[in-house]
């Protein structure tokens, strides 16, 4: 694109959402929008700019009349608001990356492929988890039921404002049962308690409220061989660096309808330029 890139944010005043934000200030290909969609009225200073925070219930206008305007917008708000903000995207023709996690990912696939446009949706932005959750994605290809009869233990570590399980887990489960151990997602062990997170995991005080540790554990049936996988992340400024990619990638495919990407399109166009 010869111009910049206009993006949108949806999750102000929320702090990834204003880490995205800031970044795409600090960009010399990309413009931030004068107004983000947030659950109540206010605003967000970025530098020069003052961006006005646009409660729930103005969304849809806001979205009818920054049509032509924005190019990509960037979600990350709220499990709750995933199937109801891409309704409104996909109606006002709007392509977005969403890296909310939560909400019905089916409905949410259908709604993308039914539309005019085309969106990212990513249960993580960070390149080396994209790298990690591809391992998986190949083994599952290649030796489905390799592992019938393993025990598998997941447990994850977030920051306590983070209400749902990790999406990554959760997409992760998928490639686990294909080799052989099916595994719900409410099995999955999840700490939000900031005493267990310092004592316990030895998570820095300072990243209690932004972190991401996993850990996937894999148990023969006699329990004589234990495979342990771990993807430790402090604070959020991998997930900044993968959004931006993100913005870049969608803002290049022009008038695609109907197509959902991954980070791992993303991953693979961006090999392709270095």
């Amino acid at each position: 694109m010869d111009r910049r890139i206009m993006v949108m944010v949806a999750g102000l005043p929320g702090k990834m959402a204003t880490l995205v934000a800031q970044a795409i200030v600090a960009q010399k290909d990309m413009e931030l929008y004068p107004f983000a969609l947030s659950e109540v009225r206010g605003c967000s200073p970025f530098g020069q700019l003052t961006v006005n925070e646009i409660p729930s219930g103005s969304h849809a206008d806001v979205l009818e009349r920054c049509r032509g305007h924005v190019d990509v917008i960037v979600d990350f708000t709220m499990p709750t608001a995933v199937n109801h903000n891409a309704e409104l995207y996909c109606a006002s023709k709007i392509p977005f990356v969403m890296g909310t996690t939560g909400g019905d990912r089916q409905k949410l696939f259908e709604t993308v492929e039914k539309s005019d446009i085309s969106a990212i949706i990513a249960p993580n932005m960070a390149i080396p988890v994209v790298i990690f959750q591809a391992m998986f994605h190949f083994a599952a290809s290649n030796f489905p039921g390799a592992l019938s009869g393993f025990k598998l233990t997941v447990v994850e570590s977030h920051q306590a404002s983070k209400p749902d399980p990790s999406g990554t887990a959760v997409n992760l489960l998928q490639f686990f049962a294909t080799l052989g151990m099916p595994f719900a997602k409410e099995q999955i062990v999840m700490i939000r308690d900031p005493k267990v997170q310092e004592l316990d995991l030895a998570i820095p005080y300072e990243y209690l409220g932004g972190h991401g540790y996993h850990t996937y554990r894999i148990l023969s049936p006699d329990d004589t061989v234990m495979l342990e996988f771990r993807h430790n992340i402090l604070g959020r400024n991998v997930y900044v660096d993968g959004a931006l990619r993100a913005i870049r990638f969608l803002a290049g495919q022009g008038h695609r309808k109907g197509v959902v990407f991954s980070m791992a399109d993303v991953l693979r166009n961006s090999i392709a330029v270095w």
